[in-house]
């Protein structure tokens, strides 16, 4: 494995921004990937949050930018489709420091801000396009952005895209940038999604693999504390008490939905708490200026949904507690993996309420490991989870030797017979057909 920068073949203007920002020895993920990428190869590669995957793509392929002629003058070189604006928007921001002694151009293309301006960003011809999958497949559609001359196309959090329902977009901007000088390099926390399977199949040409790490492996720099939650008021008593023990300190909230979002934040603000709120149901310029105002301290709580649990790079983040639990597993890890970034000591604290059993159940079983509560003092919760359901014994029924006679009371009513006498012929006796009472009136007629 490599073990620094200029010992991968990379641009010298590269390997120069990289030792101006104090970026000496690659991780595990951008050692093992740059080198594949170089040799345009497609990259089919796995790694747990705050590994360094965002430079693991940025530099090959801004190398080959800077190396290589392009293939169309007008068309993007360089597409990067992330899932949400936020992580859009943490590529962008590495990117843009990444080329800003270079001359090499990019834009950022998001959904909930003004589409006019996005085609008047694009008619510039920029060689980087970084975006969210369904504003980039708008602007396909609207013929605002053609991929015919796209050389590398880069999926970030793949399997993320897929759980929010952008896979028919994905396969339209594949479909549109589909020439065999086409290189593609797909990350993803994980490789053994069926419906990502599907998509790697129709997607990519001979990937290399490449996993760094389990995506269900322990954070060593984070501790993890879970607590029995017995009701919404009790939580609500924990999260205090245990906001009292941050010394001030960064915080990010997760709750389930963006309503409780902002109720949550407005208690905690009510309460003298330095407290704002996130969630998608916000602008993308309220969300910018929200996060913004965070990650240069100045506010202490961040109380969000699931749109922060990826790509944000918050280095002053001690604390992450889960007031609700996620519901994919997965997701707990890179909730937790926004604190304890960089080699900073982190801590994660779980509620878990009676709702919340079923996801804390899949999150042990995902990692693999018993987990221990813990108790605050005074707030220990009364309920202890749910008993693991048994399959009920079937009732045995002794079997009784069966007769196969019918009881007089099961035995249907005999039928009577009639029956006329005939004349023998020889030695066989012959017995006539009963006739229909019908039949018996019109013969009496008749005589």
């Amino acid at each position: 494995m490599t073990t620094d920068f200029t010992d991968l073949p990379l641009d010298h203007r590269i390997l120069k921004s990289l030792k101006t920002k104090g970026f000496e020895k690659p991780t595990e993920i951008q050692s093992l990937a740059i080198g594949h990428a170089l040799l345009g190869k497609d990259l089919l590669a796995s790694s747990k949050t705050g590994s360094g995957k965002t430079l693991a793509f940025l530099l090959p392929a801004l190398h080959r930018v800077l190396r290589e002629k392009p293939l169309s003058r007008k068309d993007p070189r360089v597409l990067i489709i992330a899932p949400t604006r936020e992580l859009a928007k943490q590529v962008f921001l590495q990117l843009k420091w990444l080329i800003s002694s270079q001359n090499v151009t990019a834009t950022l293309i998001l959904g909930g801000e003004n589409f006019n301006d996005q085609v008047k960003a694009l008619k510039r011809n920029p060689q980087f396009v970084v975006g969210t999958a369904g504003r980039i497949a708008d602007h396909v559609k609207d013929k605002s952005l053609y991929l015919n001359g796209l050389e590398l196309l880069i999926f970030d959090e793949a399997d993320r895209m897929l759980d929010l329902g952008f896979a028919d977009e994905l396969k339209l901007i594949d479909h549109c940038a589909d020439h065999r000088k086409r290189q593609t390099m797909m990350f993803s926390a994980t490789l053994d999604s069926a419906e990502l399977h599907y998509l790697t199949e129709k997607m990519l040409n001979a990937p290399q693999r490449i996993s760094v790490g389990e995506a269900n492996a322990p954070h060593l720099d984070i501790s993890q504390y879970f607590y029995f939650s017995d009701h919404l008021d009790h939580k609500i008593q924990q999260l205090e008490k245990l906001l009292e023990s941050t010394d001030n300190k960064q915080v990010i909230v997760f709750t389930a939905t963006r309503e409780d979002t902002d109720k949550l934040s407005k208690h905690l603000s009510e309460a003298n708490y330095d407290s704002v709120a996130l969630s998608a149901g916000l602008t993308q310029s309220q969300r910018s200026h929200i996060m913004n105002a965070f990650s240069r301290g100045q506010h202490q709580i961040l109380v969000t949904t699931d749109v922060a649990s990826r790509g944000l790079d918050l280095l002053n983040v001690e604390w992450v507690i889960n007031f609700d639990l996620p519901k994919h597993a997965d997701e707990y890890v890179h909730r937790i993996g926004r604190t304890g970034r960089a080699g900073n000591l982190g801590n994660a604290a779980s509620l878990v309420g009676p709702k919340d059993w079923d996801s804390f159940k899949s999150i042990q079983r995902f990692l693999t490991q018993t987990i221990e509560f813990s108790e605050l003092p005074g707030l220990a919760g009364k309920f202890k989870g749910f008993k693991s359901k048994t399959a009920a014994k079937p009732k045995t029924v002794q079997k009784t030797k069966r007769s196969n006679k019918k009881t007089d009371a099961q035995a249907p009513p005999k039928k009577r017979v009639r029956t006329i006498e005939g004349v023998d012929v020889g030695d066989a006796p012959m017995r006539r057909k009963p006739r229909s009472a019908s039949m018996d009136v019109e013969s009496d007629e008749e005589e």
